[in-house]
C-alpha cells in the first residue's frame, strides 16, 4: 500500500530538513543560471528558523520525510509574499507543487489584509512559470540581476482583494 502525501505547518524542528531539501532543490537552478550563490544555496539555519517562526511555512511529507515545503508573508500594503516552492526532485511533476501552492495562498483565505499574492522565479525556470500561470499568476515585472539571471515576479488578487476591488 502506497503512502499518501500530508500538507502541514511547518515546526522549527523541520528546519533542518527544510534546509536541507532546499539546498538539494535550488542545485538545478544554480546550474540553470551558472550562479551557486543565490540565497537559497546560501540561506542560514538561523535565518530559515526565523523565517519558519514568523510564518507561514508550510510541509508536505511522505510518512515522516519532508519532500516539499513553502513560506510566505505578508508586507504592509496587503502583498502576500510566497517564497521558495520546492518539491524534491522524485516527487516533482506529481502536482505536489500546486497542491503546496494552494494550500500556502488558503492561509490567506479570508484575511482582509491581503490584497494580492506575489511571487517571483529565473526567467529561465520554465517549469516554474508554467505552474505559476496555471494558478491565475500573471508577470508584473521583470528584473535583470545578473548577466544570465532576469528576475520574474508574477501576481495575483486574492479572493479578499477581488472582492474589495468589486465593491
Amino acid at each position: 500500500m502506497g503512502m499518501s502525501v500530508t500538507i502541514s505547518a511547518a515546526a522549527e524542528t523541520d528546519a533542518e530538513h527544510i534546509l536541507k531539501l532546499q539546498y538539494l532543490c535550488y542545485q538545478s537552478e544554480a546550474e540553470l543560471y551558472g550562479d551557486y550563490g543565490i540565497e537559497p544555496l546560501t540561506q542560514s539555519l538561523a535565518d530559515l528558523r526565523a523565517e519558519i517562526a514568523r510564518g507561514p511555512a508550510l510541509v508536505a511529507r511522505l510518512g515522516d520525510e519532508v519532500v516539499a515545503s513553502v513560506r510566505a508573508s505578508i508586507d504592509d500594503t496587503g502583498t502576500a509574499r510566497i517564497a521558495k516552492l520546492i518539491v524534491h526532485p522524485r516527487m516533482q511533476r506529481h502536482g505536489l507543487g500546486g497542491r503546496l501552492l494552494d494550500a500556502i495562498e488558503a492561509r490567506y483565505a479570508g484575511d482582509p489584509a491581503a490584497k494580492r499574492f506575489q511571487l517571483f522565479t529565473g526567467h529561465r525556470s520554465e517549469s516554474n512559470l508554467r505552474l505559476y500561470r496555471s494558478r491565475g499568476y500573471v508577470p508584473v515585472s521583470r528584473e535583470e540581476v545578473g548577466p544570465r539571471l532576469t528576475l520574474v515576479t508574477l501576481e495575483k488578487e486574492t479572493s479578499a482583494g477581488a472582492y474589495v476591488a468589486s465593491a
